[in-house]
């Protein structure tokens, strides 16, 4: 296999679950529209890390917004590197953090946003933003449609 991050690791092949983030690979390839401003949003509604304090697992809807500059990253390396939080310890901050800060260093598009909504442990919801500075001027910006928790009712 190629260590060029615009020849796919995972696209069309069989891919295990990485056993960490860290040993995860993100694929890139050729942003199709480059030039163009528009907005690509992921969403992941069940993801899960482990706190490091209890070893218990911890449950959030995860909404990624970025505007491409000459790569998109690839959705199925996505959706390995976001499962291999599954048995990764770690604070809800460093996690949603942790996420924007490397697609954005890897993938260098125009703008990043991660949205962290973190369901209740101990009676508090936690929601985590970052953003990788000023969106670009006349980028659609919609809401991340994820609602603040409000319990049962």
């Amino acid at each position: 296999m190629s260590d060029d991050p615009l020849q796919p690791l995972h696209l069309g092949r069989n891919s295990a679950l990485p056993p960490s983030p860290e040993d995860a690979r993100l694929d890139y390839v050729p942003n199709p529209r480059a030039g163009e401003l528009y907005m690509i949003r992921f969403a992941a509604p069940e993801f899960t890390s482990l706190c490091p304090v209890t070893g218990q697992p911890d449950f959030a809807h995860l909404v990624i917004d970025y505007a491409p500059g000459e790569t998109i990253v690839e959705s199925k390396s996505l959706k390995l590197f976001l499962g291999a939080f599954r048995n990764h310890c770690g604070f809800h901050e460093d996690v949603t953090v942790g996420i924007g800060r490397r697609l954005f260093d890897e993938m260098a598009p125009r703008w990043l946003r991660i949205g962290g909504y973190w369901y209740p442990r101990g009676g508090i919801p936690i929601d985590v933003f970052w953003q990788s500075g000023a969106p670009p001027e006349a980028l659609w910006l919609p809401d991340q449609g994820v609602a603040s928790y409000r319990g049962r009712g």
